[in-house]
């Protein structure tokens, strides 16, 4: 809302400088964007009004904010001789030249209309002035003044060529099915029937509250024309404007509610305006179709509710000052006061609505600083908030970054992470943005294969990110996870090593770390997914539950979320959730090192090359358990296929360490030890050493 500062003195004396009146309603809750000098002791201060008060979408709106800041009175719009802003006394009745009907009371509770008939003038300079500087242009005489009266106090009018409506008809009515309207903008738009019109005998002329059509549009060959001065209900006006992808000045307004009891004022000062501008005479009377009349709102304020919920003391003195030069009407009760708040007020409805009202006047910056009584605990934070944060250290000192993605995503994008593919089980939204977003995700893996394919696009080549967040479906609802997309350089490149490309083997390592972070050691056995690469999927086991899947994307999920053909991703998903439920505690107590020496054994074996290793290093862990010598450790260091190896067969060689706690080993008790668990990969296996 831009405000000129002279427009403003037409309603409360103001002295101060625009950047005083512009900090002043700051500290009240109005946003300044910009402050534009216009001469000597003149300004526009350009506001972001809140939605929830379209009464300051106007100069008496704004006026009345700073009449209540500086202690000043205010000259309301008032039809005395002797009114700085006049309104002319037209009286309501029948006229014998428009007909009015309204047929939908409950979409337009109120239409009035005037008629009045055009003579050629020109709007004076201080008109078009000020409309210029509030960012509209002038048009015509007819057309400024009700421009004016928008601006000035905030209720939009819209003005008919008398004798482009077929039989001098208005009739307020839904649109029916079929029905189109040429609007102002010369676009043809298609009307719903739960759109509200405005219609004469034969077609609609306007769309109610939102823009009129150009059949019966003010132009210089007008001489009578019809004002419209209603009231709409604020969620039709916004559906409709919506649906037609039509935005206007009227309908700003409108859809953030306007003021019953207005129109007929609004249509009082336009006709005053055309007057004196010569531009124009009211003939006949002013219609006022008003069925179910409604009144001012009643409220209670009580004295100690007002200093409890504002945690300070106001003196009842400036509760009552306050409240009066809002425009309300106050009386004393014995606990407080009661409030007649005007139908302008759209957003004071409650008790708490009156606290603020005069807290944001009185000052939130009396408020003296001090800490809370505290009278119970502090609610302990959500166990949640505690792991989040532990997974997010884990995978950062991993050398991954963490992404946040849109929870919406693509229909096409989300299927293929459907759980077991079941596309049914995806949550489409009824009302979307876009069809970009026309899905709640049931995976984090498809926000983040489109961030690293986007910064893929942007030259770089290594990506490693990760996300936390909450994944939807309508079988699991909404869960908890933690997903991962790694592709490029597995470490940086460096002259004393070089570098080498991220494998199944990073991303497995990334998800062992975070499940021994909250949950204990992980297991991985062979799974398959539709997104995944056949023989590089494995399902991620915890106390013998599946907790998530690691993997390499697929070519054709790679290239759909736009990476390029040639990379490969490696990615990882797990449940947050399940991974909580299978926590074990676990205790950890300090232990002084060995003062005994390990021995190390190292064996070759010929296995099947479909046997993962990790069964392998399973039975070796079971079969070591109970030996003479105690098995501490198990690592793979190579892998061979080729001469000497059968066909279907891998080399794998395995280094096992013992060590007791209490003595030196001997050598019998290690080759007991090593020979119990050859012959149990011989018996569950069929191994062979080499």
């Amino acid at each position: 809302m831009k405000l000129l500062i002279s427009w403003v003195r037409d309603f409360v004396d103001v002295s101060a400088p625009a950047d005083e009146l512009a900090a002043s309603l700051a500290l009240r809750g109005f946003e300044v964007a910009s402050i534009e000098p216009m001469g000597v002791g003149d300004a526009v201060i350009d506001f972001e009004v809140t939605a929830n008060r379209p009464d300051c979408l106007s100069v008496l709106g704004l006026a009345r904010e700073i009449a209540t800041a500086y202690d000043l009175p205010m000259r309301e719009p008032s039809d005395r001789p002797d009114a700085r802003i006049q309104l002319a006394a037209v009286p309501a009745g029948e006229s014998e030249h428009v007909s009015v009907t309204i047929d939908d009371d409950e979409l337009c509770p109120r239409y009035t209309a005037a008629v009045a008939e055009l003579r050629d003038a020109v709007s004076p300079d201080w008109m078009t002035r000020r409309l210029q500087a509030s960012g509209i242009r002038p048009i015509s005489a007819c057309v400024d003044v009700t421009n004016y009266v928008l601006m000035e106090m905030g209720h939009p009018m819209h003005a008919f060529d008398l004798d482009g409506l077929a039989g001098r008809a208005l009739r307020i009515r839904r649109a029916r099915l079929g029905e189109r309207v040429t609007t102002l903008d010369g676009v043809e738009r298609k009307l719903d029937q739960d759109m509200l019109v405005i219609a004469d005998s034969d077609r609609p002329q306007a769309i109610a509250g939102v823009m009129g059509s150009s059949t019966s549009e003010v132009t210089t060959a007008t001489r009578t024309v019809v004002f419209e001065s209603a009231y709409f209900k604020a969620s039709s006006i916004r559906r409709t404007s919506k649906k037609l992808g039509l935005r206007s000045e009227a309908s700003f307004r409108f859809e953030r509610g306007a003021d019953i009891n207005l129109p007929v004022a609004a249509l009082q000062r336009a006709t005053a305006l055309m007057t004196e501008i010569g531009a124009g005479r009211v003939i006949g009377p002013l219609v006022d179709r008003y069925p179910r009349r409604q009144g001012p709102r009643r409220l209670r304020l009580r004295r100690a509710h007002l200093g409890r919920l504002l945690g300070m003391a106001v003196p009842e003195s400036e509760v009552v000052r306050i409240l009066r030069s809002l425009g309300m009407s106050v009386a004393s009760t014995g606990d407080g006061w009661e409030v007649i708040v005007p139908t302008f007020r759209v957003d004071v409805l409650r008790e708490i609505d009156l606290v603020e009202e005069v807290g944001r006047h009185y000052g939130f910056d009396k408020l003296e600083p001090a800490f809370p009584a505290m009278d119970v605990p502090a609610t302990p934070p959500d166990p949640r908030i505690s792991r989040d944060q532990l997974v997010r250290r884990v995978l950062t000192a991993g050398g991954l970054s963490e992404a946040v993605t849109f929870g919406f995503i693509e229909a096409a994008a989300a299927e293929p992470f459907a759980p077991e593919g079941r596309v049914n089980e995806l949550v489409g939204l009824s009302n979307p943005l876009s069809a970009k977003f026309d899905t709640l995700r049931p995976s984090l893996l498809p926000g983040l294969l489109d961030a690293v394919a986007r910064n893929r696009r942007h030259g770089r080549r290594d990506v490693g990110l990760f996300e936390i967040g909450s994944r939807f479906t309508t079988g699991a609802g909404e869960t908890g996870g933690v997903a991962l997309a790694w592709t490029g350089a597995a470490v940086p490149n460096h002259w004393s090593g070089g570098s080498r490309e991220v494998d199944f083997f990073d991303v497995k390592g990334a998800a062992e770390a975070v499940c021994d972070a909250l949950a204990g050691s992980a297991r991985f056995r062979p799974s398959t997914r539709a997104f995944l690469v056949p023989g590089q999927t494995a399902e991620v086991v915890v106390a013998g539950s599946p907790v998530g899947v690691v993997g390499e994307l697929t070519a054709a999920v790679a290239e759909q979320s736009g990476a390029p053909p040639q990379d490969k991703v490696y990615v990882a998903e797990m449940d947050l959730g399940l991974l909580a439920a299978v926590r074990t505690e676990r205790q950890e107590w300090v232990q002084p090192l060995p003062r005994h020496p390990f021995v190390v054994r190292d064996a070759s074996l010929i296995v099947s090359d479909a046997l993962p290793a990790e069964i392998i290093r399973g039975t070796i862990q079971a079969s070591g358990t109970s030996g003479a010598a105690p098995l501490v450790g198990v690592e793979f260091f190579d892998r061979y296929t080729g001469p000497g190896v059968p066909a279907g067969s891998v080399s794998i060689a395995v280094r096992l360490t013992f060590q007791a706690p209490d003595r030196t080993l001997t050598d019998s008790d290690v080759q007991q030890a090593f020979d119990t668990i050859l012959a149990a990969l011989v018996r569950e296996h069929g191994a062979r050493q080499r």
